[in-house]
């Protein structure tokens, strides 16, 4: 199935994207060789060897015909695809696939890949076959990928080559316990093959031009949900409900800064505090305890083009169950539908713990 995958992604992004006067594209190949970091020691027993694997990706190049191509100095952005063997018998394999861009720096020497996705395990926990597989809880995984490579392209005709470090984050967010996740570390080398004969000029309009950018305070309004466990294996799946509000002012053309408030309906705390109650007298849980929770938070926004990246740190104002700290982290992405409406995938956590990967609708006025 895997190499089926590879040879479908071949021929899709060499024969189904045509060029034009403003872009263009290649393929990178890389395999990489490396170590699981020891996060947790509650992992120990899963790092039995150096995982190893490719990676598989397509790029297509901007050359500043739209503005912010050369705000953030002419990215690339793709498609990548990764196979990763961890080199444990209860790990197994994983699959995975990511939207990525590629921001260069050092005249364009150095790479920096960014890729969040979505990932396949064969040989997730099961409480019967692989009880000791407390990374995955299941064969769906959220992914995130990073790449920093030194790069040179057309070195020999249409080839190149690059090398540098990789991390691969694999975890499920705590859709379904257990999720202590893996964090591969790994040096990878690779080809570069140009599939068009010339790249096009790079525009420099902007070049030494300060952009003048004005925008009055906007209003957000945002609906989140999603489903989730506790750490507590077995426990259930619940849904999730986030209503959030927000005011953001955009300081220039690249970020706007936030201040808002989020209310959380988590019913898989309603579950998790009748179990304490019941199971562990010790820890003084009455089961009568609110399963809400109210947080407020400050946060960050960098537009690119139609999507942008969000940052927000939280405190819980109002908290009347203890669970994982009062304060709250939110990393993701946003993607705009015209000026107002906007999409949302997130990732709430406490420090490096995930709660919930969030999926969200939402309108800036």
């Amino acid at each position: 199935m895997r190499s089926y995958l590879t040879y479908i992604f071949l021929l899709f992004f060499l024969v189904g994207f045509s060029q034009d006067k403003t872009h263009t594209s290649y393929i990178d190949l890389n395999y990489f060789k490396g170590n699981i970091a020891l996060h947790n020691n509650d992992i120990l027993h899963l790092i039995e060897g150096h995982p190893e694997g490719y990676i598989l990706s397509w790029n297509r190049k901007t050359f500043g015909y739209n503005n912010w191509e050369q705000r953030y100095n002419y990215p690339d952005y793709g498609v990548t695809y990764v196979y990763q063997n961890l080199k444990s018998d209860v790990l197994g394999t994983v699959s995975s696939a990511y939207a990525h861009f590629n921001f260069y720096f050092l005249k364009r020497h150095m790479m920096l890949r960014v890729a969040q996705g979505i990932a396949y395990t064969d040989n997730p926990y099961d409480k019967t076959e692989n009880y000791r597989n407390i990374a995955y809880g299941s064969k769906l995984l959220s992914s995130t990928f990073a790449m920093l490579n030194y790069k040179k392209e057309r070195i020999f005709n249409r080839f190149g080559l690059q090398a540098g470090l990789s991390l691969i984050h694999y975890s499920n967010a705590n859709v379904k316990a257990p999720n202590l996740s893996t964090n591969s570390i790994a040096l990878n080398i690779g080809v570069t093959y140009n599939i068009d004969d010339v790249d096009p000029v790079y525009k420099s309009n902007l070049k030494d031009v300060k952009e003048k950018f004005t925008e009055p305070i906007k209003y957000n309004l945002v609906f989140r949900t999603g489903i989730n466990e506790s750490d507590v294996v077995g426990s259930g799946q619940f849904p999730f409900y986030i209503a959030s509000a927000y005011a953001d002012k955009r300081i220039n053309v690249k970020s706007a800064l936030q201040l808002g408030a989020d209310v959380f309906f988590s019913k898989f705390l309603e579950e998790l505090i009748y179990y304490q109650s019941v199971s562990y007298p010790e820890e003084d849980v009455s089961g009568d305890e609110d399963y809400k929770r109210v947080g407020v938070f400050a946060g960050h926004e960098l537009f690119i083009n139609k999507f942008s990246v969000l940052t927000q740190f939280g405190y819980y104002v109002y908290y009347p169950f203890d669970f994982e700290g009062r304060t709250y982290v939110r990393i993701g992405l946003k993607r705009y539908f015209g000026k107002k409406i906007f999409g949302a995938m997130t990732l709430k956590s406490h420090g490096a713990k995930a709660e919930a990967v969030e999926f969200g609708i939402g309108i800036r006025l």
